[in-house]
């Protein structure tokens, strides 16, 4: 079967089924209905983040990448909910959010600690000097998505906020959530090696998280006065690179794989190249166009 076919099935697992009566929903409880999805004639469950989190995001600040958080259950309980859908011919999808990582990861913690391996890893950049009124002028003017600079001190600060050590990260999102840096190429084959471990637990889809953000072009720059700064490092012509790349290194070594790109801010001409079937990118994306039609003044919440 295409999967231009198959039906995809999502599962929140914090909130799905609690088996333990802690108010956590767990993997056990997905297990125990996989009678009921598979009545409904899916083909593929997508799993929303299950991964250990301080849930700044909802999970999709993951603190590790390559285990499941206590609260949820254990790879044992995923191993067998893997079989338990396998037996009615359901796949697992799972999301993979490889464009940032908690602050609380081993990776964030270590470059607090001053390894530069793992300062490579994330996006450091001193500030540019003061304004006026004395604040510092960021890295670049980019507003986070969840509002804010995209900018947080790293490390300690002294009393008036800046950073001892002087640097500064990006957080396109929350700032436990620290932007990865795909330039540097240790970072990308880490990402692969994320993919390849689910797919040795018998995961043969993923869902990418934002992932057409991870080609920001360097050097780094503002965003013109008056212009949108998410076009700045969206949809970046890296993104096609890298996705090439991963998929050579891991899900694209299986004829079955599918793959799903969430698209931030994208255009429809970059979707189209997403999905095009002779790049060795993506299965498919989705975009929010449709979600944005009424969208009084372009204004998200009204």
């Amino acid at each position: 079967m295409s999967f231009h076919d198959a039906v995809v099935y999502q599962v929140y697992p914090k909130s799905f089924r609690d088996t333990t009566g802690d108010g956590v929903g767990d993997l056990r409880g997905i297990l125990e209905k996989v009678p009921y999805i598979a009545s409904l004639g899916v083909d593929y469950v997508w799993l929303n983040p299950f991964y250990p989190s301080p849930g700044k995001d909802n999970g999709y600040d993951v603190s590790d990448y390559c285990a499941v958080d206590p609260a949820m259950g254990t790879m044992e309980d995923f191993d067998e909910l893997v079989a338990a859908l396998a037996e009615h011919g359901i796949s697992p999808m799972l999301d993979m959010v490889l464009n940032h990582v908690s602050t609380e990861h081993e990776w964030f913690q270590r470059a607090l600690a001053g390894e530069q391996r793992y300062r490579d890893y994330f996006y450091l950049r001193p500030a540019r000097g003061d304004e006026p009124t004395g604040e510092p002028i960021l890295p670049t003017n980019w507003v986070s998505k969840f509002g804010g600079p995209a900018w947080a001190p790293f490390g300690p600060v002294d009393e008036s906020g800046r950073p001892l050590g002087g640097e500064y990260y990006l957080h396109l999102f929350d700032p436990g959530q620290a932007d990865l840096d795909w330039h540097n190429p240790e970072v990308r084959a880490r990402a692969a090696q994320v993919i390849n471990f689910w797919r040795s637990h018998g995961v043969r889809a993923f869902r990418f998280d934002v992932i057409n953000l991870i080609g920001k072009t360097e050097p780094l720059a503002d965003a013109s006065a008056g212009t949108d700064d998410r076009l700045v490092y969206t949809d970046g012509p890296l993104v096609h690179d890298y996705l090439q790349e991963l998929c050579r290194a891991s899900f694209g070594q299986d004829p079955d794989a599918v793959t799903v790109g969430e698209m931030s801010s994208t255009s429809i001409a970059a979707c189209v190249d997403y999905t095009s079937p002779g790049r060795g990118e993506l299965s498919m994306v989705f975009n929010f166009h449709h979600l944005k039609v009424d969208y009084a003044d372009g204004r998200k919440w009204t």
